[in-house]
């Protein structure tokens, strides 16, 4: 199956504040907050949505075309990127901007403050998509460019292909109407309980009414696992107990790495969706979100001492 992910390059910086974030935050005084967490320190990480995925994908044996833009501090990303044998022809070169870059603060309780420069990714990709070919085709639309999502989300819709609404730190710029437009006909939609409600409330529809646009709504929950819901019902899938947690960033994007490559073996919902969360459990277990590594063998194993047989 040829795969697409759409969505952000960037460079992670990861900071680690020894607090709670909620013993400094006055919830009488939210409406003048100014507060400020000293950190631990400072890592710099390869991340962004397609950049995430993409790795996952390639640890599980698939090589996806990524569309995204970066900029003119790409030469190391692309460096890493050849030596996972992933193809940079679907990115962009911004030349007049840096790559996007996002600042994360997690406290000890795991909850996180992130402030993210676009930088590139404020200008569109230009790579296009081909109609399926024999083998099929599936896409993955993350949090981007607003505008490259609803015209790749179009395409889809256009050429038949399968696609997967991932709306994550995007859905603050879209408009309710808009949002309901891009879910529109897609496979699935993916999105954890808080973004859920959000959908829910910018669009006006609840999670019946979405299903309407969708076939199926995927929540992440955490250490709760997931929730797959279609019109046939709801299926819950336990997550994977990490080894160590040492830093949950990323772990969304490794289980949407999971599920697409269950996707393109052909697999039941159910068993892509265990594969998600045992790619998210690799996530977790490191320090960044694209520093998990893994053989394919290692995976099935993994999988199948906890779920049993594929």
């Amino acid at each position: 199956m040829k795969i697409y992910v759409y969505g952000s390059m960037a460079y992670d910086r990861i900071m680690d504040f020894p607090g709670y974030f909620a013993e400094h935050i006055l919830p009488d005084k939210i409406h003048i907050l100014n507060v400020c967490f000293t950190v631990n320190g400072m890592v710099e990480k390869f991340g962004g949505t397609a950049g995430n995925i993409a790795h996952t994908l390639s640890l599980l044996g698939e090589r996806p075309t990524i569309i995204a833009t970066i900029g003119r501090d790409y030469d190391r990303y692309f460096s890493w990127l050849a030596g996972k044998g992933l193809s940079t022809e679907g990115i962009r070169i911004i030349e007049e901007e840096f790559t996007a870059g996002a600042y994360i603060t997690t406290d000890r309780a795991d909850n996180q403050i992130t402030g993210f420069n676009p930088g590139a990714m404020k200008h569109c990709a230009t790579h296009e998509i081909l109609p399926p070919e024999r083998e099929g085709t599936m896409m993955l639309i993350a949090p981007a460019n607003l505008g490259d999502m609803a015209r790749y989300a179009e395409t889809c819709r256009r050429h038949g292909i399968p696609f997967i609404c991932d709306p994550g730190q995007s859905l603050t710029a879209w408009a309710g109407e808009a949002l309901a437009q891009w879910i529109m006909g897609s496979t699935i939609l993916i999105s954890n309980d808080y973004e859920l409600e959000l959908i829910m409330n910018k669009t006006g529809r609840d999670k019946e009414s979405l299903m309407g646009l969708t076939e199926m709504i995927i929540t992440t929950l955490g250490e709760k696992g997931s929730l797959v819901s279609s019109r046939k019902g709801d299926l819950r899938i336990p997550a994977v107990k990490a080894g160590r947690i040492v830093d949950p960033t990323g772990a969304g994007d490794a289980y949407r790495a999971g599920l697409l490559k269950g996707f393109a073996e052909g697999r039941h919902i159910e068993t892509s969706a265990r594969m998600g969360s045992v790619a998210a459990a690799y996530a977790v277990e490191n320090y960044g979100t694209q520093e998990h590594s893994f053989s394919v063998e290692d995976f099935l194993a993994r999988y199948r001492g906890i779920f049993g047989p594929l």
